[in-house]
C-alpha cells in the first residue's frame, strides 16, 4: 500500500500524463481515479478538489523553474547570457514535461476556476518580471541596444517562449521547442543587446 506522500505524487504524475495525452484539455476526476487505480473518494483524501491538484502541479513547476532561475541569477554571467539561459531552461522544461507544458500555457485549466487560471498566468508574469529586471540591469551596464525598453523587451522574450511552447503543444509534442534555439537566440540577442 502506498504511503500518503507517495500516493499524492502518483496522482500528480498521472494527472501530468493525462494532460499530455488529452488534447481536449479537460481531465475528469473519474478518469484520473481510473488512471491511478483508486476511487474518486481516494483522490479527495489527498486533495480537497481537482483545483488543488492543479495548484500542486503549478507549485511543482514554479519550484522546478525558479530554483534554477535563482542559480542562474547568482552566476557571474552577463545579463544577455542569463536571459538566454533562463529562456532555454523554460523551453527545455516544457520539452521534458509535455503535460506540464499544456498547463503552463493555460490550455489545461479552461473551464476551471478563475483563481486557478490566474495562478497559471502568474507563471509567465513572474518570468516576465525576472527578464525585465535583467534587461534593466543590462541598460545600467550599457549592454541594452539603442532605446530598447526593458518592459517591451521582456514581454517579447516571454512571447517567444510562450509561442515556442504553444507550437510544441499544437504539434502534439513533435516539434521540440528547443529546436533551432541557438539560431533564434542569436537573432533575438542581436536585436536586444549590444
Amino acid at each position: 500500500m502506498a504511503k500518503k506522500g507517495q500516493r499524492r505524487d502518483e496522482i500528480l504524475q498521472a494527472l501530468a500524463r493525462m494532460l499530455e495525452s488529452n488534447t481536449e484539455g479537460r481531465v475528469t476526476t473519474a478518469a484520473l481515479a481510473e488512471e491511478v487505480g483508486v476511487s474518486e473518494a481516494a483522490l479527495y483524501r489527498h486533495f480537497g478538489s481537482k483545483g488543488q491538484m492543479f495548484e500542486a502541479l503549478v507549485a511543482f513547476i514554479e519550484e522546478s523553474l525558479f530554483s534554477r532561475v535563482n542559480r542562474i541569477l547568482e552566476s557571474e554571467e552577463a545579463p544577455d547570457d542569463q536571459c538566454e539561459q533562463i529562456l532555454r531552461l523554460w523551453l527545455g522544461f516544457a520539452a521534458k514535461n509535455p503535460g506540464l507544458a499544456r498547463l503552463m500555457l493555460g490550455e489545461s485549466v479552461q473551464g476551471e476556476s478563475d483563481a486557478l487560471k490566474t495562478r497559471v498566468n502568474q507563471l509567465m508574469e513572474r518570468l516576465e518580471t525576472q527578464l525585465k529586471q535583467l534587461l534593466k540591469q543590462a541598460r545600467v551596464q550599457s549592454q541594452l541596444s539603442g532605446e530598447t525598453d526593458a518592459l517591451a523587451g521582456a514581454n517579447l522574450l516571454v512571447a517567444v517562449v510562450h509561442g515556442r511552447i504553444n507550437q510544441y503543444s499544437r504539434s502534439n509534442f513533435r516539434n521540440d521547442p528547443t529546436e533551432n534555439w541557438p539560431a533564434q537566440w542569436a537573432i533575438i540577442r542581436a536585436g536586444l543587446f549590444q
